[in-house]
């Protein structure tokens, strides 16, 4: 049983887990950067820790600063909350090698999931349907050419460890493909110092799904219904609901039941988010998996 937990965040998450936690009798303690020393976090926690400077770097996202912190408040787990660290995999390898509960999945899970072609390799080996196109990393310009003129435009060009509509291009020909490819190559090595880039159909007039899971590690999985998040502004999301007024009961089981299975595919536990995009024919398919909590998690906590 867990007894203390340090959260390695800040913000709403902070206060959020901090109020769950103390429903369930379990202690908390606040890690803080210098531009947090009066955050509302750090007064609601059990306890608080230094962490550093302000700079992410040198705090919320310094792994040994972290782990330093969990053992000199003997907190025997950490809730990384979303952003910062919480979708990586060292962390989680860290953590154990310390003797420290991750409260999230597993670290073979984030790292598969994490990348967008393995992760769709993965979703196509367990029956998920993929967006059409080319499932592995694209190296060069006429590549990415013969692989669009094959595909049939226009098509996106992506980033593989991309996130955030970052490193994403559309293309209806091959000169933009050429043009695409490299800016999309760029962006990706400033987002993610990753230039890898991959190349699927373009789903025109696209509804953004996403369906929360929650499993346990007893082999228990449930999704617990869809967020609608179509409403975007270049590619980021600005307003997400639940249910979805697009969906049926038909198209919502069937999405939740193919989230599962590639949740079961990659021996997940923990909350976590499949995104699916879904075409003008109610055709739906897979897009990503956020291993953490999510930021609009809310939504369908108030929902559901």
């Amino acid at each position: 049983m867990i007894e203390k937990i340090l959260i390695a965040n800040r913000g709403e998450i902070a206060c959020r887990i901090i109020k769950t936690a103390r429903s369930m009798g379990i202690k908390t303690v606040a890690a803080f950067s210098d531009a947090d020393e009066n955050a509302l976090h750090v007064k609601l926690a059990d306890e608080s820790v230094y962490l550093g400077a302000s700079e992410a770097s040198q705090s919320y996202l310094s792994i040994n600063k972290i782990i330093k912190a969990c053992k000199s408040t003997n907190a025997d787990a950490v809730h990384p909350g979303y952003g910062f660290l919480s979708e990586n995999a060292s962390f989680c390898v860290e953590l154990e090698k310390a003797g420290i509960n991750f409260i999230g999945p597993p670290a073979l899970a984030i790292e598969s999931m994490g990348d967008k072609v393995t992760s769709k390799k993965i979703a196509k080996d367990a029956g998920v349907p993929t967006i059409p196109g080319f499932i592995g990393v694209v190296k060069t310009v006429e590549s990415a050419i013969a692989i669009a003129d094959d595909i049939g435009y226009p098509v996106m060009i992506k980033a593989s460890a991309g996130g955030g509509g970052k490193g994403m291009r559309i293309a209806c020909n091959s000169v933009e493909v050429r043009e695409g490819f490299k800016s999309s190559q760029n962006e990706a090595i400033k987002s993610f110092g990753d230039k890898r880039v991959f190349i699927e159909r373009y789903i025109e007039k696209p509804r953004h799904i996403e369906i929360q899971i929650v499993a346990d590690k007893f082999g228990n999985f449930v999704h617990l219904g869809e967020r609608e998040c179509s409403i975007q502004r270049r590619n980021q999301k600005v307003v997400e609901e639940a249910p979805s007024p697009y969906l049926d009961d038909i198209i919502r089981n069937e999405m939740g039941e193919q989230a599962i299975a590639l949740a079961k595919a990659v021996n997940y536990f923990s909350v976590g988010t499949i995104e699916f995009i879904v075409d003008t024919k109610q055709n739906f398919y897979f897009l990503e998996m956020n291993t953490r909590l999510q930021v609009e998690h809310p939504v369908t906590e108030l929902v559901y």
